[in-house]
Parts: structure tokens; C-alpha cells; sequence
């Protein structure tokens, strides 16, 4: 199973993440919709499963293959997040965005190599990228629901606070853990925890923006301007996955390959 395939498998995943979207917003059995959601998601991790096993590696090195999980995760937390709170609109919403990363997988596919950097080649590289990209799923999910509440705050923005702030605080605990085993990791590898590279600074501050989030929260200070926060560091995250590779100063990061 090889990235050829892919296209298969996504086009299949779309069409049932797409029926799910209909069927709750239509008012079907949500049933029907959960289902669908469910067969996309399993889909997606199957091809995943079968395209680790044909690497010999896991799929996470290249641009392409981060986005392939983004996607699987994002939509996994957005059923979960329906299953919890209740809330239609978040499953068709983070199904749609998942959608949204496999189209570009298919627009913009990538050389997908066999072999990994010596520096790759440590046990560290699964966890700390898996649970990165997690944390970036659950702070997307949180990012979809506060432009939301902020769009209805004064009708029904409130009632969506919890739910966003479980997400932040998961989200930020798994971006935090991220960090920390990145930490040893480099120690591992190069023989520094920290060397302030463009990405390492960017994942700073992005989770510093998420823990400014929280303490506004717990201090109960202004909701407006917590819930603005999140879109300003949902951006900032981006620019720490994405958007880093294209700025001057990463030329000489250890974090491009």
C-alpha cells in the first residue's frame, strides 16, 4: 500500500464524512450520522495502518503524512466532542476541516521517502510527533467552537465555555508534553534540551498564548477576550507547523527536513 492508494481511500472517506455531514444537518437520525463518521474514520486510519506497514516506518516524517493524522485525529475528536457534549454542529464542522487537509493531500501530494535521518531514528520520534498533532486536533476543535461562541455570545455563547475549556486544557496538556519529550529528544540527539530554534521558540510561544487562555479563565476575567485568544493562537500554532518552514529565519532549523 503505497501513497498512490491514497486517493482511493480519501475520496471514499469523503464521501462518507460528507454523508454524516448531511444526515445531522438534515435532521436524519443522528444514528446514521455517527455511523458514517465512524466508517470515514476507520477508513482513514486503515489506509494509514497498511501505509506504515508498507514504509517499514510510521507515516510522520513529511509535511503530507502530519496532515493525513491531522485529519483522523480531528475527525476522531470531533465525534468524541459530539458524544459528549451533544453539539451537531462540532462534528460537521471538524469533519469538514478534516476533509478540508485531505483535499489538500490530494492537491498537493509529497515525496513520501522510505528512510528516516539518523536523528529521526530515536524512540521518541511516535510519541512526541503523535502527540503533537493530537493537541493541535483538540486546540482546532476549540478554536472551531469559540468562533462560534463568539459569533452568538450574547445568545447562547456561554453555554459552549465548558466544552472549550476541556479542550484548551487537554489540548494545552498534550502540546505541553509535546514540548517536553521534544526536550529529551534533543538532549538525546544533539546534546542540548533546548537550543532556541525558530521552532522550538514558535511551539513556546504558541503554548504560552493557550496557558494565558487558562489563567484568564480561572481568574474569570474577561470571556470576550479569552475566547479571542483562541483563533490568535490557533494562527500561532499554524505558523509552528506549517508556517515555519516558509520564514527566513528557519533556513537553519533542525526542525526542516
Amino acid at each position: 500500500m503505497n501513497w498512490s492508494h491514497f486517493i482511493y481511500f480519501a475520496v471514499a472517506t469523503v464521501l462518507l464524512w460528507s454523508g454524516a455531514i448531511v444526515a445531522t444537518n438534515l435532521k436524519i437520525k443522528s444514528l446514521y450520522g455517527e455511523i458514517l463518521s465512524l466508517f470515514g474514520v476507520a477508513l482513514l486510519a486503515l489506509f494509514i495502518i497498511l501505509f506504515w506497514i508498507e514504509k517499514g516506518e510510521p507515516p510522520l516524517r513529511t509535511m503530507g503524512e502530519t496532515r493525513l493524522w491531522y485529519s483522523l485525529f480531528i475527525g476522531v475528536v470531533g465525534y468524541v466532542t459530539y458524544r459528549r457534549w451533544s453539539y451537531k454542529w462540532i462534528l460537521s464542522y471538524t469533519l469538514l476541516v478534516a476533509q478540508v487537509f485531505i483535499f489538500v493531500n490530494l492537491l498537493k501530494p509529497e515525496i513520501h521517502t522510505t528512510n528516516l535521518m539518523p536523528a529521526l531514528q530515536s524512540l521518541w520520534f511516535v510519541p512526541h510527533v503523535t502527540v503533537y498533532i493530537l493537541s493541535y486536533a483538540l486546540l482546532g476543535a476549540a478554536t472551531i467552537a469559540s468562533l462560534l461562541a463568539i459569533a452568538k455570545f450574547e445568545k447562547r455563547g456561554r453555554e459552549l465555555l465548558p466544552m472549550i475549556d476541556n479542550l484548551v486544557y487537554v489540548g494545552s496538556a498534550l502540546l505541553l508534553m509535546g514540548m517536553f519529550m521534544g526536550a529529551l529528544w534533543a538532549k538525546e540527539a544533539w546534546g542540548d534540551f533546548w537550543s532556541w530554534d525558530p521552532k522550538e521558540v514558535w511551539a513556546f510561544i504558541t503554548a504560552a498564548f493557550y496557558l494565558l487562555y487558562i489563567h484568564l479563565r480561572r481568574i474569570k476575567f474577561s470571556v470576550r477576550l479569552a475566547l479571542w485568544l483562541l483563533p490568535f493562537s490557533f494562527i500561532l500554532l499554524m505558523i509552528t507547523w506549517i508556517g515555519i518552514n516558509w520564514l527566513p529565519a528557519a533556513a537553519g532549523s533542525v526542525h526542516i527536513y
